[in-house]
């Protein structure tokens, strides 16, 4: 053999041997790049609470209940880790609750703890179950006889109530037995219950009593004094009065300690004479309570006026916040925070808020206090040429207010006009805040304000960019899904 042969022979074994080192090196390169790779979406091990992993693998989800033309709705998910409507790779459009379409879903009532939200939509009287671990619409959870004025429900849902101001009823699902029970309670339209389910509150407009329902025994007879028992032969659950100082009452808050039910009184603003707040006893109020003669015991611990006015509040556990409407001498009204130490039950501070019916509250990051309200542009702050926008962030420690977002209305400044105006393109007043929620531990709350979608930071009140949050449609109502407890909404 030559010296060419040999020389021709060990180059293609070298070449062989190059080239297998190449496609290793490839090779693990390649393993290299794709193990570096990104990982947008990650779920711990043990996710809190055992809950599950949903299918949007989003770990912060706020819903957003939509209505496009009032005979359509859906039910949209936004991350609000990231303020995003689809997911960070742009492949996913937008996430929504699967199976749900009623027209008008106006009011969500969430339960995270339990893994689960119901929607009322007052298109068609349906209250639809929502799974949150699954996305998906889980049937109905009841149906009214007509248009409901106001829902509540316990933590467990075996009792859903429901006013029905149009038919004068007030509904009571009863899911243990799966039985419907409607008492007649002429123009009731508000309903309250406690977070166990135990005790139920029920208001009338244009009224100064306050009733309760209650729970018969097998065979009891009526309770004397009782308005309605139903079934009519052999009733099984009746509404009764409440003894009490009442002047026109909205609504309820119970304590966390489930001691007390603080009764808002509604006052001028409901047509009536003095705002205040009632304070009763929450065990002589328990559904299994039967009223065995007249007059009924009262179970009032005191009366605190509220001259600042009183249609909703939230404790911290040592103060009562409280929010409504005060009548100015020029016949309109103008909207207050008032505080309530708990330990002396007395009034500490007034602030100035938006003005409107306020319906929405809630505590937040930073040591902060929300507040929304609707008809913001009928009150005085618009007559003055005043922000009159329907969203109010409270500084618990500073004890100051500022009505979110700030505007000067009619100034030319961009700096002092709506950041992010709604389709109607006023840059002034985006119109009636509906939906109000707290994403926790990452310093937002989320909000239905006009009609659409709108964040801001708790920190400062300043709005995020709202531009990839916007849903199409009306935004009605919004829910954190993910919150560590139910009082966080």
């Amino acid at each position: 053999m030559n010296n060419a042969s040999v020389f021709a022979r060990v180059f293609r074994a070298r070449s062989l041997w190059v080239q297998c080192l190449c496609g290793l090196a490839i090779a693990l390169s390649t393993l290299g790049l794709s193990s570096c790779a990104p990982v947008y979406y990650l779920f711990p091990q043990h996710t809190f609470a055992g809950r599950p992993v949903p299918p949007s693998l989003l770990t912060n989800r706020v819903m957003v209940s939509v209505s496009t033309d009032g005979s359509r709705g859906s039910l949209q998910i936004l991350d609000a880790n990231r303020d995003l409507r689809g997911n960070i790779e742009n492949t996913i459009p937008a996430f929504s609750i699967s199976g749900y379409s009623a027209g008008f879903p106006n009011l969500i009532l969430n339960f995270p703890e339990q893994i689960r939200g119901y929607v009322y939509a007052s298109s068609d009287g349906s209250l639809t179950k929502i799974d949150y671990g699954k996305e998906t619409a889980g049937g109905s959870a009841g149906s009214f006889p007509a248009r409901s004025t106001g829902i509540a429900m316990a933590q467990d849902d075996s009792r859903i109530f429901s006013a029905e101001e149009s038919a004068g009823q007030l509904v009571v699902i009863d899911n243990t037995a799966g039985k419907g029970y409607a008492l007649n309670l002429p123009n009731v339209y508000q309903v309250a219950v406690n977070q166990g389910g135990t005790v139920a509150l029920a208001m009338v407009r244009n009224s100064n009593t306050l009733y309760r329902v209650v729970y018969l025994n097998a065979n009891q007879p009526n309770p004397p004094g009782a308005v309605d028992c139903q079934p009519y032969n052999l009733p099984v659950y009746c509404v009764v009065p409440v003894p009490g100082t009442y002047d026109r009452p909205i609504g309820a808050y119970f304590s966390l300690d489930g001691t007390t039910a603080f009764v808002l009184n509604c006052g001028q603003e409901c047509g009536g004479t003095t705002a205040s707040v009632t304070m009763l006893q929450q065990g002589a109020l328990t559904i299994n309570v039967i009223p065995a003669a007249l007059p009924y015991p009262s179970a009032q611990s005191g009366n605190v006026l509220v001259p600042g006015g009183a249609t909703v509040a939230v404790s911290d556990g040592s103060t009562l916040y409280i929010a409504g409407q005060q009548l100015q001498p020029d016949g309109l009204f103008a909207g207050n925070l008032s505080t309530m130490d708990l330990a002396s039950k007395t009034i500490t501070g007034t602030y100035s808020i938006s003005d409107g019916n306020h319906s929405k509250i809630l505590l937040a990051d930073d040591n902060t206090l929300w507040i929304g309200s609707q008809f913001c542009a009928t009150g005085e702050k618009a007559k003055l040429g005043q922000n009159y926008n329907c969203l109010t962030r409270y500084d618990i420690g500073a004890k100051t207010t500022a009505i979110i977002p700030a505007v000067t209305p009619g100034s030319s400044d961009p700096t002092k006009q709506l950041p992010y105006p709604n389709n109607n393109n006023n840059v002034y007043y985006y119109g009636d805040l509906t939906g109000l929620c707290w994403v926790q531990n990452l310093h937002k709350v989320y909000t239905a304000y006009g009609g659409q979608v709108h964040a801001f930071h708790t920190a400062d009140g300043s709005e995020i960019n709202n531009f990839f949050l916007t849903v199409q449609g009306t935004a009605l109502d919004v829910a954190y899904m993910d919150a560590l407890t139910n009082a966080a909404n």
